[in-house]
């Protein structure tokens, strides 16, 4: 570590909560919690909503999740979606962090705020009760961290950044090419349950076209995942990635949709999430593959555009039972034009995982530098893109 560095209070080096002024009615950019996505840098949507109270911040803060299990599943984000001088809001569990004028750089600050250092202390100082556990903001002002002079916090940022830069422009990619999968969809699947059908195609449930696996779940629990050491296989539930285990039980291409907790976004529609690979699942989705001409790839397409509020059971934890969701009204097309569909899309889901993958590597990546770059064990100027 070079002698640049030095050690300093956490709440001296970031200003946490920073005092904003919105008034209670004003319409504002507001940020929901379950709108970021995990370990992901960029903020991917806002809303115009009324404001109300909520934590407030402007562009260059830092947005970290302080309740259970939000921090836990990385949903922490950098704020650069604004207008020049616009405040925007979102949820009451974010802590907002700002950089100190003079004395640490906006980047960096979003930096220290995803390093395993900092989060773990962030999550040991968790209290409440079960399920509902709070970061104790105190414990954080309170941390010692060591720091490298302003220029080198930009350097450091600036380089971290560029990584996440190219996570984001796939990203980028891969919803566009998700949004052309769903309008071939659409123009290939144009009817609804309530149209006149053309010969060849039915009313028939969302049973006749699934295969549901959830019976190869097996639960882990949080104590289990911490004390495997060759942690490489990810570890979904209900709506999200949540970690990485040292086996898989799944091999293939699956489509995840939301069984309790997270299940419907606001719309109505179901939380899903495609994936492929080896992999572990907990209790808390169900793994689909099709049936009658239906692959992964069409049924993914179908349910992005399938309501399924009606079907949520459960007012303190939503749930989608298997049996109502095997309920569920659709059209069934002919299985050739099915196969003609995803014959087309083919391409685009291949470029899409191709373009994941390349995620994947960049976030390793980035992950096994920065703990080293924001200690000063690694000198940024030694690293090469």
């Amino acid at each position: 570590m070079t002698s640049e560095w030095r050690t300093i209070r956490a709440a001296d080096f970031i200003d946490f909560n920073p005092r904003l002024s919105l008034k209670k009615g004003d319409i504002a950019t507001k940020v929901a919690m379950d709108k970021l996505k995990p370990f992901t840098k960029k903020i991917p949507e806002t809303e115009k909503a009324e404001f109300n109270g909520g934590a407030k911040f402007c562009n260059g803060d830092t947005v970290m999740a302080r309740i259970t299990p939000c921090l836990e599943n990385g949903k922490t984000a950098y704020v650069d979606m604004l207008d020049d001088g616009e405040i925007g809001f979102g949820s009451t569990e974010f802590i907002v962090m700002r950089a100190k004028t003079g004395i640490s750089d906006p980047q960096f600050v979003y930096y220290t705020a995803i390093n395993p250092v900092f989060r773990n202390v962030a999550i040991k100082s968790m209290v409440g009760s079960s399920g509902r556990q709070r970061v104790q903001q105190s414990v954080l002002e309170e941390l010692e961290l060591s720091v490298p002079d302003l220029d080198e916090q930009r350097r450091i940022g600036d380089f971290l950044a560029r990584i996440d830069e190219k996570i984001a422009l796939n990203d980028r990619i891969n919803d566009n090419l998700l949004a052309q999968a769903q309008t071939l969809y659409k123009q290939f699947f144009p009817y609804g349950v309530q149209d006149d059908l053309p010969d060849g195609w039915r009313i028939g449930t969302v049973g006749e076209i699934i295969e549901i696996h959830d019976s190869k779940r097996i639960p882990l629990s949080g104590a289990d995942r911490t004390k495997m050491e060759k942690k490489i296989y990810p570890y979904y539930g209900a709506a999200s990635l949540m970690d990485f285990v040292d086996n898989y039980i799944f091999d293939g291409k699956y489509l995840l949709l939301g069984e309790d907790g997270t299940v419907v976004d606001d719309a109505g529609y179901p939380i899903l999430q495609y994936v492929w690979g080896q992999f572990w699942v907990n209790n808390h989705a169900h793994i689909l593959t099709g049936r009658l001409g239906y692959d992964v790839e069409s049924l993914y397409m179908l349910f992005k555009q399938t309501p399924v509020k009606s079907i949520v059971t459960g007012a303190v934890q939503p749930k989608i039972s298997q049996a109502n969701l095997r309920s569920v009204q659709v059209v069934i097309p002919p299985e050739h034009n099915l196969r003609e569909y995803n014959d087309l899309v083919e391409p685009l889901f291949s470029l899409f995982r191709a373009n994941e993958e390349e995620c994947k590597t960049f976030t390793a990546l980035r992950d096994m530098l920065l703990p080293k770059l924001m200690s000063g064990e690694i000198d940024v100027s030694a690293v090469q893109l």
